[in-house]
């Protein structure tokens, strides 16, 4: 009987069968483990896009459009911007991704950018975003060296606090910072009213509303 046992074993063995109820970590096992892994790579080096265009109606000033556009791929973060700092004027800029959080997810990256055009300068800036549950609050801001002019020297700010009841509407509270274009108001205070459809974003700013003459910022973003 025991000769058998051996026997039917190395038979089974042989077979590459194992036991019933015997737990073995088969080829298969692993495959199955390994997607996760391999999607979050991909992830990692995969690049995003955005592209972005402000139309500004400023009173007792001329109209104007701020484009900017953005990439992403892992930590890495490049962007270009137009009329930002001030009209005719480009800048573009390096930066760093930082990410966490669960309930409270939160993204900075801090940032050099060169300025150049009616401003020359040598710009460090930063985003940063917290969102928890539907309330989500942003702030972008940079500090201009002004090589040409010291007193050209200033920091700039944009921060937007808004709530999303659902996915495609949001809207809140705004507040901006800027020597783009010339105001009595230092720090400017508003509201605003955003749609998103699809990977598109329409929002529109309102500045200034304790004024005769508010000014109104209209935005188009787009991801890809």
């Amino acid at each position: 009987m025991r000769a058998l046992a051996v026997l039917a074993l190395v038979v089974v063995l042989a077979d590459g069968n194992a036991p019933a109820g015997t737990t073995t970590n088969t080829l298969d096992d692993k495959t199955a483990s390994t997607p996760p892994a391999v999607n979050k790579e991909a992830d990692e080096q995969a690049w995003s896009f955005s592209a972005s265009a402000s139309t500004y109606i400023v009173p007792d000033f001329q109209e104007y459009v701020q484009p900017t556009f953005t990439a992403d791929r892992g930590w890495l973060h490049l962007e270009t911007r137009y009329d930002y700092e001030n009209l005719e004027t480009g800048s573009v800029w390096v930066g760093y991704n930082f990410s966490g959080g669960e309930k409270l997810e939160w993204g900075f990256t801090p940032m050099l950018g060169g300025v150049f055009g009616n401003t020359t300068c040598i710009a460090p800036g930063y985003k940063l975003s917290l969102t928890y549950w539907k309330f989500d609050l942003s702030s972008e801001g940079e500090f201009v060296f002004d090589t040409g002019n010291s007193e050209g020297s200033f920091f700039y700010n944009w921060a937007e606090l808004s709530v999303s009841p659902v996915d495609w509407f949001r809207f809140g509270l705004v507040g901006q910072r800027t020597r783009a274009y010339q105001t009595d108001v230092d720090i400017q205070r508003g509201l605003l009213v955003g749609f998103t459809y699809k990977k598109v974003d329409f929002t529109t700013y309102v500045f200034n509303l304790d004024r005769a003459k508010p000014t109104w910022v209209f935005s188009v973003g787009v991801r890809f």
